[in-house]
Order: C-alpha cells, then structure tokens, then sequence
C-alpha cells in the first residue's frame, strides 16, 4: 500500500508570531519556518505503518513555492521515501478548496491506498482540507484520529468526539486526519538528514494536474489580540469576595 501525505509549511510553534505594521499579514521576514505540527504526526503515522510492513511507501506532497522544499527535505529526513512539490506563486490566493483540488487531482495519478493528513494547521486554523479531499475523491474519511490499525482490505481508526471515543472501520482508499495524541514525532538524527538530500522531489503544477483551483477567501487584515490587563493585589480575603461580586463572578 502506498500512503500520500499532504504537509504544509507554516511559523514554527515556538516563534512569537508578529503583525505587520499596516495590518496587511503576518509578518514573515525573518522567521523561522517548520512542517505544521498535525502534518509532523501524519508523517510519522505513515513511516510507522511502513516499518510496520502495512505500507511499501511513504510519499509526502506539499503545495506552495519553492520554499516548500525545506519542509519536504524534513518529511524524507523523518523516513519519507520520497516527495512530490505542487508549484505555486509566491502570492497565490488558494484556500482549502484549491489546495483540496490539487491533492484530488495528485490523488487520481498517484492512486494511493490511504491519505493521512493533519486535521488543521496552525495558521489559518480552518480544519478543512481533509474533509474537502475526501468529498472531491468520493472516499470514505476518519477526522480527528487519536488511533489507527489496518486490518485485512481497511483500516480501524479512533476518533475524538464531544462524548469520548468513537471506533470506525472504513475501506480503503481512505483520508484520515490525524489529531494530537497519535503519536509523538520521532527526533531526526544528522544521518538522516543527510540521507533526505539523496531523495527524489518532483515537480508538478496546477497546469500538469489540469486544474484551475478555486481562489480562497480575501484576507482584509490582520490584528493582534488586545493586551491583557494587568491584576491586582488584595489586602484581605473580604476585599477579594467584594470584587469578585463587583465582577459579577459570584
């Protein structure tokens, strides 16, 4: 079985992340860039079920200009066998819709027997991809995954809903989106990373896969949140039970 991977390049979680002074955007000039988090788990879920001899090959696929490749290069370090780079324009105004139609049409010449995903990115937050990808492909989809296991012709997943736990058993070809307690991504040793530089990346485009993806929605600014305010000190327990009633707390 082959397992696609679809990975996105955003802010690293540990950078503070700034606002341009007009508001326009996030501020990116200067920051440090690494694989979304949820996208890290997918990667790993996939190298596993590979040395796990459930899958014969890990591929990882990102959408976005050249600088995708940095990301891509971690992916193969992580134990990817190889990556598949869908060019776009610096500018290009895509949201999950046009990503979505991209992978689709990926998926179609790929043929893939799973396609693990994280379930949303840290930036734009949108949770949609994955849901979008499995209606354009007509394929069954476990969100949220928290547990996986392929059994004979499908795979078992435990998703996290509102009430606890909830098993499903879907056929394959799938999409899964994983979520936060898959699994822990492993650290990448320098062999590795040396390794991933011997690892193939192609190239495609929108043009290539024959299709024209939506446009996402206009971005009309950006803002911070306000500031929070700064508490107080309270000389007696009495003084403190007044204030919070004040606040109507209590």
């Amino acid at each position: 079985m082959k397992i696609l991977v679809p990975i996105k390049r955003v802010i690293d979680y540990n950078v503070r992340v700034r606002v341009k002074s007009d508001h326009s955007d996030v501020d990116l000039a200067n920051v440090k860039m690494a694989i979304n988090p949820f996208c890290e788990i997918a990667v790993e879920a996939a190298v596993r079920l590979r040395e796990d001899g459930k899958a014969d090959e890990v591929v990882a696929v990102s959408v976005g200009p050249k600088a995708v490749q940095e990301q891509l290069r971690t992916a193969l370090a992580m134990g990817a066998d190889r990556a598949i780079w869908i060019e776009t324009a610096e500018d290009a105004d895509l949201g999950p819709l046009g990503i979505a139609q991209l992978l689709a049409a990926l998926v179609r010449e790929e043929q893939p027997g799973l396609v693990l995903l994280g379930k949303q990115s840290i930036d734009g937050d949108n949770n949609q991809v994955g849901q979008m990808l499995a209606g354009l492909l007509g394929y069954p989809q476990g969100t949220f995954v928290s547990g996986l296991e392929v059994v004979d012709e499908g795979i078992e997943v435990v998703r996290e809903v509102d009430g606890g736990l909830q098993t499903l058993a879907l056929r394959l070809p799938a999409v899964i989106t994983t979520d936060l307690r898959l699994n822990t991504p492993r650290f990448i040793r320098a062999p590795d990373i040396m390794k991933s530089r011997r690892k193939p990346i192609a190239h495609t485009g929108a043009e290539q896969l024959g299709v024209s993806p939506a446009a996402g929605p206009r971005l009309l600014a950006v803002h911070p949140p306000e500031p929070r305010a700064g508490g107080i000190r309270v000389d007696s327990v009495g003084e403190l039970v007044e204030r919070l009633r004040q606040a109507q707390v209590i």
